[in-house]
């Protein structure tokens, strides 16, 4: 099936926040919360998919024939597709009553394994959501990644405990979900993290063996820090707009963090991608690889298992599609040179 036949079998079972609709664009959505939109006026989710229209390629069949090899390495594992599945941490909250984050979690975590790449788990105020998450991805031998809030020393020692009992692909921090409205004032509370903090949770990573990803990066000198405080990986993100609006689209804001820090970390981007010219788009703006969130909950609702690994199979051919037209036959030929203008 195709996302927009995965849409319209959505709708009906998903809701009443989110529209499924056959484009993942942010309007229908725009500044609803609860549901999967932004905060503030509602501009920042479709300004994300609008900054990936706005960049053209370059064509280019005057080449030997090739058929495009897909696969990258992250964070020192293969992927089938520089493509992971973004983490949702309360699925019936924002989404309808058909999953609940458990069932959703073990949906997309087995399809992307089977697939070829990962998925990532969320975070909330009901904490057997990590534990659930990681026991899941202890299960499928550590093809996941979970991802944890800026929760208090206590709070957060806890569950990153838990995360690397897992022995998970990495642990993420989505730094900027200090923003979430749901999480203020919350108990346990969730704030910004200092550097040294950062470096804390690095360090306790890298001792357990694991690679630590810094998620909600936007700028040069954010980016410089994360690097200098020891994360392995940065995820150029800004929450798809629910953690503050006016921000800059994620495609806006990537190529300068990856001129000043792409030798030293992975940078991974998400934010409005939806198609696998956006991918390639993406990886020649520097990017390593993407994470995709709400279109996955779409899927996930129109056609269950069966649906996340059609959507990743329809973004593999996609990518595979502008690779063979602009001439890069791998993903490390994706470069800029191959962005027009």
């Amino acid at each position: 099936m195709s996302y927009a036949e995965l849409a319209a079998a959505a709708r009906g079972n998903i809701g009443p926040f989110c529209k499924a609709c056959p484009v993942c664009d942010g309007r229908a959505c725009a500044g609803v919360m609860p549901g999967p939109g932004d905060k503030g006026v509602g501009h920042v989710a479709e300004k994300n998919w609008r900054a990936w229209q706005s960049v053209s390629v370059n064509m280019d069949t005057l080449h030997e024939f090739f058929s495009a090899d897909t696969r990258t390495t992250v964070l020192g594992r293969e992927l089938s597709l520089p493509v992971m599945i973004g983490p949702v941490g309360d699925v019936q909250r924002h989404y309808g009553e058909k999953y609940d984050t458990v069932s959703y979690n073990r949906c997309v975590l087995t399809a992307a394994a089977g697939e070829g790449t990962l998925a990532w788990t969320g975070d909330g105020l009901d904490g057997s959501i990590m534990t659930k998450a990681c026991g899941l991805i202890d299960e499928l031998g550590g093809a996941g990644v979970p991802t944890v809030k800026p929760w208090d020393e206590v709070t957060l020692g806890h569950k990153l405990e838990e995360a690397l009992a897992a022995r998970p692909a990495a642990v993420a921090m989505d730094i900027d979900a200090a923003g979430l409205p749901f999480l203020r004032g919350q108990q346990p509370p969730a704030g910004a993290k200092s550097a040294a903090q950062i470096a804390d949770v690095a360090t306790r990573c890298h001792e357990g063996g694991v690679p630590f990803v810094l998620k909600g990066v936007m700028t040069p000198a954010a980016a410089l820090r994360a690097a200098e405080a020891g994360v392995d990986a940065i995820v150029v993100s800004n929450h798809g707009g629910r953690v503050l609006d006016g921000t800059p689209a994620t495609a806006a804001a990537l190529p300068a963090i990856v001129d000043a820090v792409g030798e030293r970390v992975e940078v991974l981007v998400d934010g409005g991608i939806r198609s696998g010219l956006d991918v390639f788009r993406a990886l020649a703006l520097g990017a390593r690889a993407c994470l995709v969130c709400r279109p996955f909950v779409v899927a996930a609702f129109g056609g269950g298992e069966d649906g996340v690994r059609a959507y990743l199979a329809q973004l593999r051919a996609e990518l595979a599609d502008a690779m063979e037209m602009c001439g890069s036959a791998t993903v490390v030929d994706v470069t800029r040179d191959l962005l027009w203008g």
